[in-house]
């Protein structure tokens, strides 16, 4: 189907089977909370199974399969829709077949809502409505998100990476049945839409079941397309801001640019292994260091977002340590940058890395999210052949890409004085 894209992986590996359906359309800051919020109103009912306790019982005659809303966001990519896990049809107790009647509850669910007077069920949208706004509300209620949020919104203000995959408030607040249900065409009609399947079902098999279950699917002449912006620092001198909270611990993060260096460039894979000895595992330079040695933070730890090219430093410290901590999370990039990094930091953060992709293939659901970020990004790599590719990074290669790094925002979430 235009604009439709199907993976199937074929294993008898698991005993059930996954089933994802996505929605991808650009992150925008006035449609973010709409679309966060379609998946869970749909969720609760469609015309054939108008409420949630039908919808159960329909599921419970799947051997009580689930199928759960799913908002992620990828680079500068909204992703909206649903997951389906069911018990797989070689498994069944009389060989019943589970694929075609669970793609064809979640092509319900999706496609043919319950409607009241043309648009979505009013009760349905506010109820889910008050969650969504619950949801966003609640975000500062764990202060090492918030912060990690907050700088991002701060770094990335005038880029749609700042916008959050939830939305916010006012936006969320606003929603009526009606706007919903014109953002729920346009999303229907203009994204790109990813289907995923992993189970022991043959592939043309898996075809036919979506192509039945998504056959109402509107598609328009154009759809979106979903670029990431890729910024390179140029301020002089990073951002420094400050918020008070009545925190008893002091949350520190850092956010740099990476130079360029994304999934789509040659040395990703060094910069993937950066991280990994920089902050990104339990024997990092970060944790290793200013966590354990110095005893300057709580945590410490680094992640990158391989679409947007920028690379994060996440800390808890004291309030009064805030300078100590600050110049020794940069000491440690630092000492990177000239290379100074042991075999054995090199070696555990290669097999880690390697380790980390191999065992992909081991889960369902991150198979499926791996597929997913890799479709965002217009990637047909696998986890197998990223792996091989860190096997071959080198020190020099490592030291080069943290030489790349550049320091753009800090955010410190401190205590209200007195």
């Amino acid at each position: 189907m235009p604009g439709v894209h199907l993976r199937a992986i074929h294993t008898k590996k698991f005993k059930s089977a996954y089933l994802s359906v996505t929605c991808m359309t650009p992150l925008d800051g006035a449609r973010a909370a709409e679309n966060a919020l379609i998946p869970y109103v749909l969720r609760r009912g469609s015309r054939e199974h108008p409420d949630m306790e039908a919808v159960s019982a329909a599921l419970d005659e799947l051997y009580g399969g689930s199928i759960e809303p799913m908002v992620r966001k990828k680079g500068e990519t909204q992703c909206v829709g649903f997951a389906a896990s069911f018990m797989d049809d070689a498994y069944t107790l009389e060989g019943e077949t589970i694929l075609e009647p669970a793609a064809k509850l979640l092509g319900e669910l999706l496609l043919r809502p319950r409607t009241q007077e043309g648009v979505f069920f009013q009760a349905y949208v506010e109820g889910e409505r008050a969650n969504l706004v619950d949801r966003i509300r609640g975000q500062v209620n764990d202060k090492r998100v918030y912060a990690t949020l907050r700088m991002k919104q701060i770094m990335c203000r005038e880029e749609a990476y700042g916008v959050d995959v939830w939305g916010d408030e006012a936006h969320a607040a606003a929603i009526t049945p009606q706007s919903l249900w014109t953002a729920y065409q346009r999303l229907l009609a203009r994204s790109e839409v990813e289907v995923y399947y992993c189970g022991s079902a043959d592939p043309e098999r898996v075809e036919r079941a979506l192509r039945s279950a998504l056959a109402g699917l509107p598609r328009a002449e154009e759809l979106d397309e979903t670029p990431c912006e890729i910024r390179l620092h140029s301020a002089a001198e990073p951002q420094l801001v400050e918020d008070a909270m009545d925190v008893t611990q002091g949350k520190l993060a850092m956010g740099f640019r990476t130079g360029g260096i994304t999934a789509w460039e040659e040395d990703f894979p060094a910069l993937v292994l950066l991280n990994a000895v920089y902050g990104g595992t339990s024997l990092s330079k970060l944790f290793m260091n200013v966590r354990e040695k110095l005893s300057l933070c709580y945590y410490a730890s680094s992640v990158v977002d391989k679409m947007k090219g920028i690379l994060w430093v996440s800390s808890g410290i004291e309030f009064d340590k805030y300078q100590q901590a600050r110049d020794e999370i940069l000491a440690q990039l630092e000492a990177v940058r000239r290379g100074e990094i042991e075999d054995g930091e090199l070696e555990g953060a290669r097999r880690t890395m390697m380790t980390a992709y191999l065992t992909t293939m081991d889960s369902q659901a991150r198979q499926e999210d791996f597929w997913l970020g890799q479709a965002a990004a217009g990637l047909d790599e696998d986890p197998q052949s990223m792996a091989r590719r860190i096997e071959q990074v080198t020190r020099e290669q490592v030291s080069a890409a943290a030489q790349k790094l550049e320091l753009d925002t800090i955010y410190f979430l401190k205590g209200q004085e007195g």
